[in-house]
């Protein structure tokens, strides 16, 4: 992973535990800095899907506005299939970047895309599950980074 900048997370309303559990061990795995979950459902932490503990060791916070939790120098980054969004494999990711996930029963919608910089999608056949999705996008920054830092040597 690149030695400069930072990933948070962000997950808006989402739908099952069990995919927030994912979601927070993607963001253990991929090194990502925080993550912030807003939304009613909220029976999330120490969900056994999120087998890296991951509120141990990266903080998650509770919020009701996550456009309020994007940390200072952040470009906030929406991860949602909506028209006019950047195709992943097209994207180059910020240095440091909040990115935005919604519920895999909808969508983030122009409340959250409207104060994003920039908006992405992973292109699929079908659909992917939150936690799913949050894996591959931290991944594609990961690799990426890496790539960018071997091309530099």
């Amino acid at each position: 992973m690149s030695a400069r900048g930072y990933a948070a997370i962000g997950l808006f309303n989402p739908k099952t535990p069990e995919n927030v559990g994912g979601a927070m061990r993607a963001c253990r795995v991929y090194g990502a800095s925080m993550i912030a979950v807003t939304g009613a459902r909220d029976r999330w932490l120490r969900h056994p899907t999120d087998t890296q503990k991951t509120f141990r060791h990266v903080p998650t916070i509770r919020c009701d506005d996550l456009r309020s939790m994007i940390p200072f120098g952040c470009i906030p980054v929406a991860v949602d299939i909506i028209p006019d969004a950047t195709p992943l494999p097209e994207y180059e990711h910020p240095q440091r970047a909040f990115y935005i996930f919604g519920p895999e029963d909808g969508t983030l919608g122009k409340e959250i895309t409207d104060w994003c910089r920039d908006v992405i999608y992973v292109p699929m056949q079908g659909c992917m599950n939150l936690a799913a999705s949050v894996n591959v996008v931290l991944y594609d920054r990961m690799a990426k980074n890496f790539q960018r830092d071997n091309e530099k040597d």
